[in-house]
């Protein structure tokens, strides 16, 4: 249970440090993510602020040796260490396995939709001068 804490915390910790200042960055992202009879959507902003929705319900505790409970743990911790806001929604499908495949993907590919340096971007996406 204290390694799979560790790794939970460590990517959101590795995220927030690859940023810096978050210059010149897009700092918004957003997927959706089919898979069969499943769609997912994570938007996520690198906003310096910790928050999580997570709308997903599992008809199944266990995928093999997966927990799936500890899914919304994944991305409780993540946002919080990597302080951002974060909101992951399963919107609709049957699968467990689709469900979660789709959350993760969604969130690979929200962040590097606001991660992506942004020419027309100079310094640090906000108002405040700081994120």
């Amino acid at each position: 249970m204290l390694t799979q804490i560790i790794r939970q915390k460590t990517l959101g910790l590795a995220l927030k440090q690859a940023l810096g200042d978050k210059a010149d960055i897009e700092r918004f992202g957003s997927a959706l993510i089919p898979l069969d009879e499943t769609l997912s959507r994570v938007v996520i902003d690198l906003s310096g602020r910790s928050y999580l929705v997570f709308k997903a319900e599992f008809a199944n505790d266990h995928l093999g040796g997966y927990d799936t409970e500890v899914t919304e743990d994944f991305f409780q911790a993540f946002a919080f260490n990597a302080e951002l806001n974060l909101h992951a929604e399963v919107l609709y499908g049957r699968n467990t396995h689709h469900k979660i495949e789709t959350l993760f993907k969604a969130l690979g590919r929200s962040l590097r939709a606001a991660v992506t340096i942004n020419p027309e971007i100079k310094g640090i996406p906000s108002t405040k001068g700081v994120i």
